[in-house]
């Protein structure tokens, strides 16, 4: 569905998701369930649907409460589990050691899990004879009580700690910190801030766990669990870690996270406005980003992971790094169309800065939150939460935040067809930007004002200040800003009849949107260079830049691609 449409609120959102599977006929399955309160949400309760769940867990409420009905997974028979390991191991070794398979099968209880995890370490260790095999089994013997009672958690506890307990003390205290870590992947330096070490002295214990197929190494160079091995990680952290070491080493994950984020979104968006970063924790290393290309590298390995840290940030009570990591990671969310994302890490922020009576950080946040809801279609939150940040900036006597917060309401009444009130916000960003002598920010509020002007159709005397914008953008190297003014200037010239320089505006407003990953702005911008396509006489030339529009906007999911093809529609007509 599109992202406009999908809710944010759990309540809402869970009636959509019900609403959508009522009346049709749907196998739904639910793997690897973690508990009866995990499940019973996603229940579709028709009789249409059928619904399948796999667990470790009996699910018993499921069964009691809701009428689940239990179907227990026996274990392998004696022949298949010999036939398991043949197939894993190769028949030479298993028919070489008849009588180490078949302890192998016995001590296993036959379980498809713990044959496969020995048919993991005899693939890799092909001069370890089977027999030892079941030597080791035989030694820990006493922690596979749960393992002959076809408990398959306890199995898998079981096999992994032979690894585990093999380790040197500092590859067995990585995994286990490492369990601390949200993230379905981790990098090297991330590791090395949960150990509190360089990146350089977290290579070889990474490599140890790697040999012990603890941790698996991605073409990527970065590292992942299966989850079943993050458990036993976490597990194992809960156990063997005193609460104060496992509270440093998520301080300085988090704080990591911060540094890094931080200094990636000051190479894709330099101009930005600047942020004062919560002390720095000790024992933490952040990346060292060279350029805008490396910055945005690290953003795309790491947008699934800053989200869940966010919310690790929050439920350790570090309310300070949960807003300011969130802010920090804004720009890249708005620009790549992650608008959801960017929606609930504002939100956590906002609950993080409300916590901390930070009114200059919920000021911040209501604005971002703003942009987020315009992005989605909705106008009308985003000026609750633009009023509300009006207020608090005024309170607090801060000028330059009431700007920006002006710009961006001007945004707003614009979509809402409220041009006049738009043009308004625009001039009084414009006077407290030049009080302030923010020459960024005077730049930006004479685009706005002049693009604003431009949708009223004085175009005169827009093209006066979306001129001046340019120019000052381009003395301040400002690209963010340059892409948005040239592409306000291309629709002014459209509309003085002037199309050849319609189409060059337009032109370098595309190659500026598309170096800073900016897709909204290049799609918007597509769309509009096929309308003077139009006014030109050159359907073929406007058809092929509305199709490139058309595949931008269907990849964000905004509802301009209807627009777009629409256009299309009517130019094949």
């Amino acid at each position: 569905m599109p992202p406009e449409r999908i809710p944010t609120d759990f309540n809402a959102l869970l009636g959509l998701y019900r609403s959508t599977l009522a009346g049709r006929r749907v196998l739904l399955i639910l793997d690897n369930a973690r508990s009866s309160e995990q499940v019973r949400p996603l229940l579709p309760n028709h009789a249409t649907c059928l619904t399948l769940i796999t667990s470790r867990d009996r699910l018993t409420g499921l069964i009691a409460l809701d009428g689940a009905r239990p179907i227990t997974l026996k274990v392998l028979a004696d022949d298949e589990a010999v036939e398991l390991l043949r197939r894993r191991i190769g028949a030479p070794r298993v028919a070489a050691e008849p009588s180490a398979v078949e302890a192998l099968v016995t001590l296993c209880a036959r379980l498809p899990l713990a044959l496969a995890l020995v048919a993991a370490r005899a693939m890799t260790q092909e001069d370890l004879a089977l027999a030892t095999l079941a030597e080791e089994l035989r030694d820990e013997r006493r922690r596979f009580d749960a393992l002959d009672a076809g408990d398959t958690d306890g199995g898998a506890r079981a096999v992994f700690s032979w690894s585990y307990r093999a380790l040197t003390p500092v590859a067995a205290t990585l995994f286990r910190l490492l369990g601390l870590h949200p993230g379905t992947t981790v990098s090297a330096a991330a590791a090395a801030a949960l150990l509190g070490v360089r990146p350089s002295e977290v290579r070889a214990p990474l490599a140890e766990l790697v040999r012990a197929h603890l941790v698996e190494q991605l073409n990527s160079g970065r590292y992942q669990f299966h989850d079943l091995l993050r458990s036993y990680a976490a597990e194992l952290a809960a156990a063997e870690e005193p609460e104060a070491r496992r509270r440093a080493a998520v301080l300085r994950m988090v704080d990591f996270y911060l540094r890094t984020c931080s200094a990636a979104d000051r190479r894709i968006a330099p101009q930005r406005e600047r942020i004062t970063l919560s002390e720095p924790a000790e024992g933490v290393e952040p990346l060292d980003i060279a350029g805008e290309r490396e910055a945005l590298d690290w953003f795309v390995a790491e947008r699934a992971a800053v989200p869940v840290v966010i919310d690790q940030a929050v439920h350790h009570g570090l309310d300070v790094h949960a807003w300011q990591l969130a802010w920090a990671l804004a720009t890249y969310l708005e620009r790549q169309g992650h608008w959801q994302d960017w929606v609930a890490t504002q939100q956590a922020a906002l609950s993080a800065a409300t916590r901390l009576d930070d009114r200059a950080a919920q000021a911040r946040t209501h604005r971002l939150l703003s942009r987020a809801a315009i992005r989605l279609g909705r106008y009308d939150d985003a000026a609750t939460h633009l009023q509300r940040a009006l207020d608090l900036y005024e309170d607090l006597g801060r000028g330059l935040g009431r700007a920006r917060t002006h710009i961006v309401f001007s945004w707003v009444r614009e979509l809402q067809q409220r041009y006049a009130e738009a043009v308004d916000h625009a001039a009084r960003a414009l006077d407290l930007f030049r009080a302030a002598g923010n020459r960024a920010g005077e730049a930006r509020a004479l685009d706005q004002l002049g693009w604003e002007q431009a949708l009223l159709g004085d175009h005169v005397r827009a093209l006066g200040n979306c001129g001046a914008a340019l120019a000052l953008f381009r003395e301040l190297d400002h690209r963010p800003g340059l892409a948005d003014t040239l592409d306000s200037l291309g629709y002014i010239h459209h509309h003085l009849g002037d199309h050849a320089a319609a189409l060059d505006h337009y032109e370098q407003s595309i190659a500026l949107s598309g170096q800073l990953g900016d897709y909204y702005t290049e799609a918007t911008t597509w769309s509009r260079m096929g309308d003077t396509h139009v006014a030109l006489d050159a359907p073929s030339a406007a058809a092929q830049v509305w199709r490139r529009a058309l595949a931008l906007l269907d990849q964000l999911g905004h509802p301009d691609a209807d627009d777009v093809r629409a256009k299309l529609a009517r130019l094949a007509d």
